[in-house]
Protein backbone atom coordinates (compact mmCIF):
# COMPACT_ATOMS: atom_id res chain seq x y z
CA UNK A 1 0.00 0.00 0.00
CA UNK A 2 2.28 2.29 1.05
CA UNK A 3 4.13 1.69 -2.88
CA UNK A 4 0.77 2.73 -4.53
CA UNK A 5 0.95 5.67 -2.03
CA UNK A 6 4.33 6.92 -3.50
CA UNK A 7 3.96 6.06 -6.88
CA UNK A 8 0.75 8.14 -7.42
CA UNK A 9 0.86 10.96 -4.56
CA UNK A 10 -1.54 13.12 -6.90
CA UNK A 11 -3.59 10.99 -7.46
CA UNK A 12 -4.56 9.85 -3.85
CA UNK A 13 -5.09 13.84 -3.22
CA UNK A 14 -7.52 14.17 -6.35
CA UNK A 15 -9.17 11.31 -4.69
CA UNK A 16 -9.60 12.98 -1.39
CA UNK A 17 -10.50 16.16 -3.01
CA UNK A 18 -13.41 14.61 -5.04
CA UNK A 19 -14.75 12.52 -1.91
CA UNK A 20 -14.96 15.80 -0.29
CA UNK A 21 -16.17 17.81 -2.82
CA UNK A 22 -19.19 15.06 -3.05
CA UNK A 23 -20.32 15.02 0.29
CA UNK A 24 -19.50 18.80 0.93
CA UNK A 25 -22.75 21.08 0.43
CA UNK A 26 -22.06 23.48 -1.88
CA UNK A 27 -22.63 27.00 -1.77
CA UNK A 28 -24.61 29.21 -3.83
CA UNK A 29 -22.50 30.44 -6.92
CA UNK A 30 -22.98 32.87 -9.88
CA UNK A 31 -21.66 30.00 -11.73
CA UNK A 32 -25.10 28.01 -11.29
CA UNK A 33 -26.47 29.79 -13.95
CA UNK A 34 -24.36 27.83 -16.71
CA UNK A 35 -25.67 25.51 -18.54
CA UNK A 36 -24.84 22.48 -17.28
CA UNK A 37 -22.30 23.52 -15.15
CA UNK A 38 -22.66 20.37 -12.60
CA UNK A 39 -21.83 17.89 -15.37
CA UNK A 40 -18.76 19.68 -16.70
CA UNK A 41 -17.59 19.70 -13.07
CA UNK A 42 -18.07 16.16 -13.19
CA UNK A 43 -16.22 15.87 -16.26
CA UNK A 44 -13.20 17.95 -15.30
CA UNK A 45 -12.75 16.01 -11.85
CA UNK A 46 -12.52 12.36 -13.72
CA UNK A 47 -10.70 13.68 -16.69
CA UNK A 48 -8.26 15.39 -14.15
CA UNK A 49 -7.94 12.14 -12.33
CA UNK A 50 -7.60 9.52 -14.98
CA UNK A 51 -5.07 12.00 -16.59
CA UNK A 52 -3.04 12.22 -13.24
CA UNK A 53 -3.14 8.45 -13.16
CA UNK A 54 -1.74 8.09 -16.53
CA UNK A 55 0.99 10.49 -15.87
CA UNK A 56 1.87 9.01 -12.42
CA UNK A 57 1.55 5.40 -14.02
CA UNK A 58 3.91 6.14 -17.04
CA UNK A 59 6.14 7.75 -14.73
CA UNK A 60 6.89 5.22 -12.61
CA UNK A 61 6.71 1.59 -14.62
CA UNK A 62 9.03 0.86 -17.75
CA UNK A 63 6.77 -1.48 -19.29
CA UNK A 64 3.26 -0.78 -19.81
CA UNK A 65 0.53 -3.45 -19.01
CA UNK A 66 -2.53 -2.46 -20.72
CA UNK A 67 -4.70 -4.10 -18.55
CA UNK A 68 -3.31 -2.66 -14.99
CA UNK A 69 -3.13 0.82 -16.74
CA UNK A 70 -7.30 0.55 -18.05
CA UNK A 71 -7.81 -0.79 -14.62
CA UNK A 72 -6.07 1.72 -12.57
CA UNK A 73 -6.89 4.61 -14.67
CA UNK A 74 -10.12 4.14 -16.02
CA UNK A 75 -12.28 0.79 -14.25
CA UNK A 76 -11.54 1.71 -10.44
CA UNK A 77 -12.03 5.67 -11.04
CA UNK A 78 -15.69 4.47 -12.83
CA UNK A 79 -16.57 2.18 -9.70
CA UNK A 80 -15.44 5.28 -7.05
CA UNK A 81 -17.66 7.86 -9.24
CA UNK A 82 -20.79 5.01 -8.92
CA UNK A 83 -19.50 3.92 -5.55
CA UNK A 84 -19.60 7.83 -4.45
CA UNK A 85 -23.31 8.23 -6.51
CA UNK A 86 -24.62 5.23 -4.46
CA UNK A 87 -23.68 7.02 -1.55
CA UNK A 88 -25.14 10.33 -2.13
CA UNK A 89 -28.19 9.04 -2.87
CA UNK A 90 -28.73 6.67 -0.32
CA UNK A 91 -26.42 8.21 2.55
CA UNK A 92 -27.17 11.99 2.36
CA UNK A 93 -29.84 13.91 3.15
CA UNK A 94 -27.97 17.28 1.47
CA UNK A 95 -26.85 15.43 -1.93
CA UNK A 96 -28.75 13.62 -4.29
CA UNK A 97 -27.40 10.22 -6.52
CA UNK A 98 -27.59 10.99 -10.45
CA UNK A 99 -27.47 8.86 -13.91
CA UNK A 100 -26.32 11.95 -15.30
CA UNK A 101 -23.42 12.89 -12.98
CA UNK A 102 -21.99 8.87 -13.45
CA UNK A 103 -22.22 9.34 -17.06
CA UNK A 104 -20.22 13.13 -17.23
CA UNK A 105 -17.70 10.95 -15.08
CA UNK A 106 -17.31 8.00 -17.43
CA UNK A 107 -17.08 10.22 -20.10
CA UNK A 108 -14.18 12.09 -18.29
CA UNK A 109 -12.54 9.09 -17.25
CA UNK A 110 -13.00 8.15 -21.44
CA UNK A 111 -11.55 11.09 -22.12
CA UNK A 112 -8.24 10.70 -20.52
CA UNK A 113 -8.21 7.40 -21.44
CA UNK A 114 -8.65 8.31 -25.44
CA UNK A 115 -5.64 11.44 -24.76
CA UNK A 116 -3.63 8.67 -22.23
CA UNK A 117 -3.36 6.16 -25.34
CA UNK A 118 -2.81 9.05 -27.89
CA UNK A 119 -0.02 10.29 -26.19
CA UNK A 120 1.43 7.15 -25.39
CA UNK A 121 1.66 6.22 -29.13
CA UNK A 122 3.11 9.41 -29.86
CA UNK A 123 5.27 10.35 -27.61
CA UNK A 124 6.25 7.90 -24.97
CA UNK A 125 6.74 4.79 -27.23
CA UNK A 126 9.07 6.14 -29.63
CA UNK A 127 11.25 6.96 -27.49
CA UNK A 128 11.38 3.52 -26.37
Amino acid sequence: MARLILRYPFSWILIAVILFLSFFTVPQTPLQDVPFIDKWTHIAMYFTLSTSLWIEYLRSHVTLNYRRLLLGAAVYPLLLSGLIELLQAYCTTNRSGDWLDFIANGLGILLATLAGLGWYRKVVKPKK
